[in-house]
């Protein structure tokens, strides 16, 4: 059995990086699937989908750390072909990818304590954003 579903969030671009693991975790319980995979996708080539602790502390250091790898304030080639100057963001996505697949068992996602699911804006201006959660299993 596969069952589709759709969330929607308001972000900020920048490295704006939100908590679903709530919202997984509701939606497969309305799902009624006890046992299979779950895939968490979000469209588009700006945003990424990984696993985090979500406390401040830890946002903030991986804020930081994205933009020491793939800083915001350089010249892109991406920039000067479309003039919207988002080339970093296109490529902190690619570096961190837009969908991630979690197995679950029970009905309850299998992760560690601190494992928390969160989708990452790394655009360079506030977007509505589409997650697509996909639950396959029976």
């Amino acid at each position: 059995m596969v069952k589709t579903y759709e969330i929607v969030l308001e972000t900020r671009g920048f490295c704006d990086i939100h908590d679903i693991t709530g919202k997984v975790e509701e939606k497969l319980s309305e799902s009624g699937i006890k046992e299979g995979m779950c895939l968490v996708f979000i469209p588009g080539a700006t945003g990424a989908v990984t696993t985090t602790e979500f406390e401040p502390g830890n946002i903030k250091d991986y804020q930081e750390f994205m933009e020491r790898i793939i800083p915001d304030s350089i010249p892109y080639h991406h920039n000067q072909t479309w003039h919207d100057g988002n080339g970093f963001s296109h490529l902190r996505a690619s570096l961190q990818k837009p969908s991630l697949c979690i197995p679950f068992k029970d009905g309850k996602l299998i992760r560690g304590t601190w494992q928390n699911i969160v989708v990452i804006d790394y655009d360079n201006r506030k977007r509505t954003r589409r997650v697509i959660i996909q639950f396959m299993g029976e």
